[in-house]
């Protein structure tokens, strides 16, 4: 049953379904070279895992939003103990690879997704945290996670790419209360 979030406009937050995987992984894709987040551009190896929507979705639950039945966004939810996971830890989900389409920004689409993974991160037994990674650029996603109750943890920032010393990635956190 599709999850209902409407800051500003009529979004759906859903699974997202094979036939939108191309888009969505384009979507994510464009995101990233558009923001300049990739360090080698069309060239970065990065580019193939973000448009790889159908290896995510085998591994995590890859999210959309839609309004009026079009694709806005995506993110992908790692369940705790994934495999798609980077930093999280026992008792944690993670959120990765959250983007939403130049032309949807602003509209409440990216706070959506991200709701729904906490959310889903509340209904997942023994889930005690969200975290996630995020650029030092990406200022608005910045804001979503802080109005969102996100902290940030310094001290689990880290460096997916050892050898160029200039890349690091900031991490958040939410601690989930649950209730009974």
């Amino acid at each position: 049953m599709p999850v209902r979030h409407t800051p500003r406009m009529d979004i759906v937050i859903r699974r997202a379904q094979p036939e939108e995987y191309a888009t969505v992984g384009e979507i994510t894709a464009q995101a990233y070279l558009g923001d300049g987040l990739l360090d080698f551009g069309e060239h970065d190896e990065y580019l193939g895992e973000l448009r790889n929507v159908a290896k995510r979705a085998a591994a995590a639950d890859v999210l959309v939003a839609v309004a009026h039945d079009r694709v806005l966004g995506g993110v992908t939810f790692v369940p705790q103990g994934g495999p798609m996971a980077d930093i999280a830890r026992r008792g944690e989900a993670e959120i990765r690879m959250l983007a939403v389409a130049p032309e949807a920004r602003g509209r409440g689409a990216g706070e959506s997704l991200v709701r729904a993974c906490i959310d889903r991160a509340r209904a997942t037994e023994g889930c005690v945290r969200v975290v996630l990674s995020t650029q030092r650029t990406m200022l608005t996603a910045h804001r979503i996670y802080e109005r969102l109750g996100f902290t940030r943890t310094p001290d689990r920032d880290w460096n997916p790419i050892p050898d160029i010393d200039d890349i690091l990635l900031l991490t958040y956190e939410l601690a989930l209360k649950h209730t009974p």
